[in-house]
């Protein structure tokens, strides 16, 4: 018999700046590769905003 299988949530996606062009142009290319059920894409998005974030933050 093998071992159970173990599920979690997925992590919650980045939150993008409010006030940022960018994060916003991010934001709906993440929701278009949502409404084209390109995950792939969406979780590169979700890579691109959460560095992106991390930079303002330091800079």
């Amino acid at each position: 018999m093998t071992a159970p299988v173990h599920l979690v949530d997925p992590p919650e996606p980045p939150k993008p700046h409010k006030d940022c062009d960018v994060c916003g142009a991010l934001v709906e290319e993440r929701a278009e590769a949502a409404r084209a059920g390109d995950w792939s894409k969406v979780t590169d998005v979700n890579v691109e905003i959460g560095r992106h974030r991390a930079g303002r933050r330091r800079g």
